[in-house]
C-alpha cells in the first residue's frame, strides 16, 4: 500500500459571494490576480515548495475554469504517477447523495480517497488566499510538540479581533480555549483556516459528527477534538497573507504587488509561485504610451497611457487611453480615448471608444452596497460597453450593454446594470 507523510487537502468549491460578478460564472480561487495568476496559484505553489506532492482539490460551484487550469498539475510539477493533484468534485453515491454541505463534509466525503494514502498526516488548506508559507515548518512544530491538531494563526489588530476565530493558548502555545468571533477577544491570534491533523484523529472526528448539517471544522471538528483531550496547538506564522474574499481586499492584494518594494514579492527565486502558462508573444508598448508603477501581462498591446494598474495577458488598451489604479483582467479590448479611475474589469470584456469610468461622486450601490463599495467600478466577464458612455463610482456592470441602456449616455454612481443570461 503506499504510504505518503503528508497529503494536503485544498477546499475549492467556495462561490466568493462578496467577489460580486467577478464570481458569478467561475469560482473564487479560479479569478485571476496579479497579472498573469489565478488564486489558487498560491496555495499549489507553496504545496509544492514545502515538499507535498499530493493534493486534492475540492471543487463544486462553477468548477470549468479550475478544472482547466489544474489540468494535470503540470505547472506545479503535480503530475506524478503516485500522488499528483487530483481534482474531487461531489459524486453520486449508493445512497445518501449531496453536495459538499459544510468545510469538513467536505473532507468527510473524499475519507477513501485520503485512505488510500495511509498518510501520517493530512494538511486542510482553503484555496483564496495570497500568502507564501512553508507548510514543512508547521509540520516540524506539530510533531515536536506531539499534537493531534494544529491550527495556523496570525496576530491581527485587537480591535479587529472580534471578526475572526481566536485561539487562546498556554505559554507553549498549547490552544486551551477558543473564540469564534467574540464581543471581548482575550486573545489576538486568529485562525488562518489552516490544519493539519493526525489521520487517526481526523477520521475519528470525521465519522464521530458525520451526522452534523453542514459539519464545520471551526464548529464542530476542532470542538470534538478538544472536548476529547486531544492536544490543539496554535503555529504562528507572521509573514505576508491576504484574504482576498471583498472587492476591496481583491484590489488592494492587487495594488499591493506594485508597490515600489511590494509587502508581497511574486518573483523571489527560491519560493516560486506557479501557473499555467499560454505562449504568449512579448508585451507591444507603444510609440506615445506611457507605463508607471504597473504589472503588464504578456501578450498584451499598450498604445496609451498605465498608471499604477496590473494588466492581465493578451489585453488591448487603445490610443489616447488613460487607465489609473484599475485591475483589466485577460484578453479585455479597451478602445480609444477612454479614460478609467479605479475599475476592476473581468476577463474577455470589451469596451468602446471614448468611454469614462469611476466618475464623479461616490454614491452606495442600490442593489448590494456591503460588495460594491470604496469607489470601485466592478465590470463582469465578457460584458460589452458600447462607444461614448460615462460609468460612475460602487457601480456593477454585467453582460452585452448598448446605447439604450444608458440613459444620457450616462450610468451613475451606486447603479447596478446585469443583463439577461449573466
Amino acid at each position: 500500500m503506499v504510504k505518503k507523510e503528508m497529503i494536503a487537502m485544498l477546499l475549492a468549491g467556495g462561490q466568493g459571494s462578496r467577489l460580486g460578478i467577478l464570481t458569478s460564472k467561475v469560482a473564487k480561487p479560479a479569478v485571476a490576480f496579479g497579472g498573469k495568476y489565478r488564486i489558487i496559484d498560491f496555495p499549489l505553489s507553496n504545496c509544492i515548495n514545502s515538499g507535498i506532492d499530493t493534493v486534492g482539490v475540492l471543487t463544486q460551484y462553477q468548477p470549468l475554469r479550475l478544472n482547466t487550469h489544474i489540468g494535470i498539475g503540470i505547472p506545479w510539477d503535480l503530475d506524478r504517477n503516485i500522488g499528483g493533484v487530483t481534482v474531487l468534485p461531489p459524486y453520486e453515491k449508493m445512497q445518501c447523495t449531496e453536495w459538499y454541505t459544510g468545510t469538513a463534509n467536505a473532507i468527510f466525503q473524499n475519507i477513501d480517497y485520503m485512505d488510500s494514502y495511509n498518510p501520517e498526516y493530512v494538511l486542510i488548506l482553503s484555496g483564496d488566499h495570497i500568502y507564501k508559507m512553508d507548510y514543512e515548518v508547521m509540520l516540524d512544530f506539530h510533531k515536536k510538540n506531539n499534537a493531534d491538531v494544529t491550527i495556523a494563526v496570525m496576530p491581527v489588530p485587537w480591535e479587529e479581533a472580534n471578526r475572526f476565530g481566536i485561539m487562546i493558548t498556554d505559554e507553549n502555545k498549547k490552544i486551551i480555549d477558543f473564540e469564534e468571533k467574540p464581543a471581548n477577544p482575550r486573545s489576538n491570534l486568529a485562525s488562518m483556516g489552516i490544519y493539519i491533523f493526525n489521520w487517526k484523529t481526523l477520521k475519528e472526528a470525521l465519522l464521530a459528527n458525520a451526522d452534523q448539517p453542514n459539519l464545520d471544522f471551526g464548529k464542530h471538528v476542532i470542538p470534538y477534538c478538544r472536548e476529547n483531550d486531544r492536544p490543539l496547538y496554535a503555529y504562528e506564522f507572521n509573514g505576508y497573507w491576504k484574504d482576498v474574499g471583498t472587492l476591496n481586499s481583491y484590489w488592494e492584494a492587487n495594488m499591493e504587488l506594485i508597490d515600489i518594494v511590494p509587502e508581497f514579492n511574486l518573483y523571489e527565486e527560491y519560493w516560486k509561485i506557479y501557473t499555467k502558462s499560454d505562449a504568449l508573444p512579448p508585451q507591444y508598448i507603444g510609440a506615445n504610451s506611457a507605463i508607471e508603477r504597473s504589472i503588464i501581462g504578456e501578450g498584451t498591446e499598450i498604445l496609451g497611457k498605465v498608471y499604477n494598474s496590473v494588466i492581465g495577458c493578451g489585453v488591448t488598451i487603445g490610443e489616447g487611453t488613460i487607465v489609473r489604479d484599475s485591475i483589466i483582467m485577460n484578453n479585455t479590448v479597451i478602445g480609444n480615448d477612454c479614460e478609467l479611475n479605479k475599475v476592476i474589469i473581468a476577463e474577455d470584456v470589451v469596451v468602446g471608444n471614448h468611454v469614462r469610468m469611476g466618475i464623479g461622486d461616490e454614491a452606495p450601490n442600490e442593489t448590494a452596497p456591503h460588495i460594491y463599495n470604496h469607489g470601485i467600478c466592478t465590470i463582469g466577464e465578457k460584458s460589452v460597453i458600447p462607444d461614448g458612455v460615462t460609468i460612475g463610482k460602487n457601480v456593477c456592470v454585467g453582460g452585452v450593454t448598448t446605447k439604450e441602456d444608458y440613459p444620457d449616455g450616462v450610468l451613475p454612481s451606486g447603479k447596478t446594470m446585469i443583463k439577461a443570461g449573466e
